[in-house]
């Protein structure tokens, strides 16, 4: 999936999205736009179809996932399997992603270093060798770098990035065996969305 500019997109959508996003160029306007909303100054009224479709756009660039991918994402959600909430059932299906684990497992500085490094095969999950990013990883998977990779110099001087990585509740991080265990699921208390993800779902539905 081809981004393009980051700090211009995550000014269009108005949200920090990106991890690596020019952090003080995007702070800064930011504390701008505010400043004129205290004068009276405002970006324009937001229809809800522009509204919703705003928030699809903070999804789709901030998991760095491509609009067929999205549209089935949406469509299994609202099916309500076991009765789960839509909005839980797509956390968790962004969540899960074997890219986004690696990065919140700390491995990577952002998720698109991370679809990168398992792209190249980097990470094994329960022993065998997978490259697919978008991978669905569940509750008793051992995500774990490769042995091969593991003296890389990436990997090496990652280490000191993991042990300060403050990894979600429902996985287990084991730093010197460089490997992610995963203990549960998502929830909307546990982990902070970056967009409505009851609006993404109304929009995928019209």
């Amino acid at each position: 999936m081809i981004i393009g500019p980051r700090y211009k997109i995550a000014r269009r959508l108005g949200a920090h999205i990106f991890d690596k996003t020019q952090s003080p160029k995007f702070a800064l306007s930011e504390a701008r736009h505010e400043k004129n909303k205290k004068r009276g100054g405002r970006r324009g009224t937001r229809s809800n179809f522009a509204r919703q479709l705003l928030e699809k756009q903070k999804v789709r660039f901030g998991y760095g996932v491509a609009e067929r991918q999205m549209r089935r994402y949406i469509e299994e959600s609202s099916r309500r399997v076991d009765g789960k909430d839509p909005a839980l059932r797509f956390l968790e299906l962004l969540e899960m992603r074997l890219d986004n684990t690696v990065y919140r497992a700390g491995f990577a500085a952002s998720r698109r270093q991370a679809r990168q490094l398992v792209s190249h095969g980097h990470f094994t999950v329960n022993g065998k060798r997978l490259n697919v990013p978008s991978y669905q990883v569940k509750q008793g998977d051992v995500i774990a770098v490769r042995e091969g990779s593991k003296s890389s110099a990436f990997f090496e001087i990652g280490k000191e990035r993991l042990s300060l990585a403050k990894e979600p509740n429902w996985m287990v991080v084991d730093e010197s065996g460089m490997s992610i265990t995963i203990t549960g699921t998502p929830t909307t208390e546990s982990t902070e969305s970056i967009a409505d993800l009851n609006a993404v779902i109304e929009f995928g539905s019209r």
